[in-house]
């Protein structure tokens, strides 16, 4: 008889698949936020205090492990970066 087992993984990938429109996307947010958490312990000695602390709170000591608890918690979202202005063409000159 086949046993059903838990997956390790917490959140679980489908809850993370969720919350964003593809996997490119959660990849690259995770990532972005796991180096911003890391940033974030790596200056806690020196005071700064200019890199975002966890916005949750979490038994991991992962970074990716934080970023991903805030992203099932909708913590911290996706968003699209602004479209660029095209750049005004120069004036010709008349003379």
């Amino acid at each position: 008889m086949a046993q059903v087992h838990d997956s390790m993984m917490n959140p679980k990938v489908e809850v993370l698949l969720s919350k964003v429109d593809s996997k490119f996307k959660l990849v690259t947010l995770g990532a972005t936020r796991a180096r911003q958490i890391n940033a974030y312990f790596g200056q806690l000695g020196e005071g700064l205090g200019a890199a975002i602390p966890p916005q949750v709170t979490s038994v991991a000591r992962k970074p990716l492990s934080i970023a991903f608890e805030e992203i099932a918690v909708d913590k911290i979202k996706a968003t699209d970066a602004p479209p660029e202005a095209e750049p005004e063409p120069a004036p010709a000159d008349a003379g």
